[in-house]
């Protein structure tokens, strides 16, 4: 194995064990804090918080965050498998099940549009 491949896939190992890591300590603290928040939610969050303190850079997470992503489809296969067992409902109550999924997405997408602008108004606000 050539040594450019070593260095790659020790980086991408690494930087895929960091990001396990701050999912399982999210998963512990939300066990040993008893909360109703996921544990991937708080995993998150704490990544969150070492981007903003400057304790990690995210390009120092590009490359295992960007393998996550463009293999994203194969963690949703088993949730689309076991629709399979649920013919009846999808056929009686599929139609609001889709209109539900189509009004959540279009509310993130509208709330996250407004954050964004409001936002960029205030930086600009600031910056004059």
């Amino acid at each position: 194995m050539k040594a450019s491949t070593l260095k790659y896939l020790s980086r991408l190992l690494a930087e895929l064990a960091v990001l396990l890591g701050l999912y399982l300590l999210g998963c512990q603290l939300a066990t040993w804090l008893a909360w109703p928040i996921p544990g991937g939610v708080i995993g998150m969050a704490l990544l969150l918080l070492a981007f903003a303190f400057g304790w990690v850079k995210p390009a120092a997470l590009q490359m295992g965050a960007g393998l996550l992503m463009a293999e994203m489809l194969l963690f949703f296969i088993p949730a689309l498998m076991s629709l399979l067992d649920y013919g009846a409902l999808l056929r009686d109550d599929g139609w609001r099940i889709l209109l539900v999924i189509a009004a959540g997405t279009l509310m993130v997408m509208l709330v996250t549009a407004f954050t964004v602008e409001l936002a960029v108004r205030l930086r600009r606000s600031h910056e004059a």
